[in-house]
């Protein structure tokens, strides 16, 4: 008989993992997504103490400094063994707040470090152009709409398609979202994303407890559906690079922290629960500021050109 009940993540797990992503899924209300990946990473140790007789809530550093160097012989790159040990370190330590173990094993235990990749970003220039793609017609209304609300506010794809008119404040240009951790934070709203909103809503006329993006059958757009438009839009607009909704996030992060210098205010903006995540737009601004040095200091090393033996 067909149902609509999700799959149990905590089945075919132990007691003491089964009780964490219990946790999880109650108390701190992560996304699917994110208790998906908790659950893989720590069946894949319990796994490996299986094999060896020991139970996962019997494990000790030294235990666990063996699983990691095991999973990095076996091809686990640095930043899948980083995120493992990051989920690793919070199972021991709700067990601990908990009395179910007397010290957490991972305290202490390093990852091997990953190298850091920058996030690519569109140029102002490049971002003007793609958000200003030409506004006719329902579907155009709603691809412009959508792409200021990108730009304009940094929301996360899952942020923007779950949005309702009701989160929505045009007169106040404001937008309540509910990010991960089911974090509540409230953003501005530039004048050209609420006009384009305002025009996109006289369209449709929609009620306040609507998706602000539809999809089929009036549903909230699909991620997906988001994904593959803002392509397309981006390719009509003259831009051949792979841009993808979290560009425009992170062209907005850089862009405002580029012109305020306020990080502080960007992580706010993005609702980053560590500032350590938002830091990484500093290098990209520090990448901008080395090229203006390069081209104007006058001692900057700069490429000789041809038959150019100038000391």
């Amino acid at each position: 008989m067909p149902t609509d009940r999700k799959p149990d993540p905590a089945a075919g797990v132990s007691a003491p993992v089964a009780a964490f992503l219990a946790h999880l899924a109650g108390e701190r209300q992560v996304s699917a997504h994110t208790l998906d990946a908790y659950r893989r990473d720590l069946v894949s140790l319990a796994r490996w103490g299986d094999m060896r007789g020991i139970a996962i809530d019997a494990l000790d550093s030294e235990h666990l400094r063996a699983f990691l160097a095991d999973e990095h012989r076996r091809g686990c790159a640095p930043k899948t063994l980083q995120r493992r040990l990051s989920g690793i370190r919070s199972f021991y330590a709700w067990h601990l707040r908990h009395g179910r173990v007397v010290v957490n094993p991972a305290t202490g235990l390093r990852a091997p470090k990953a190298a850091r990749k920058l996030p690519e970003v569109l140029d102002p220039d490049e971002a003007k152009m793609l958000v200003e793609t030409p506004a006719t017609g329902p579907l155009a209304l709603r691809d412009r709409a959508l792409l200021e609300l990108f730009y304009s506010s940094g929301l996360r794809l899952s942020e923007l398609c779950g949005l309702r008119w009701m989160q929505v404040d045009l007169d106040d240009g404001l937008v309540s979202v509910h990010g991960k951790g089911n974090r509540e934070r409230i953003v501005p709203v530039g004048t050209h994303a609420r006009a384009a909103l305002a025009a996109w809503r006289a369209s449709t006329g929609a009620v306040s407890g609507a998706p602000v993006f539809p999809g089929r059958g009036g549903a909230p757009i699909s991620p997906r559906a988001v994904q593959l438009r803002v392509r397309q839009l981006a390719q009509r607009q003259g831009l051949f690079k792979h841009v993808h909704p979290h560009m425009l996030r992170h062209s907005f992060a850089s862009h405002i922290l580029e012109s305020s210098g306020d990080l502080r205010g960007v992580q706010e903006l993005l609702g980053h629960a560590d500032l350590s995540t938002t830091q990484i737009y500093t290098h990209l601004d520090y990448q901008h500021l080395a090229k203006v040095y390069d081209a104007a200091h006058p001692r900057a090393r700069r490429k000789k050109a041809p038959g150019d033996d100038s000391a």
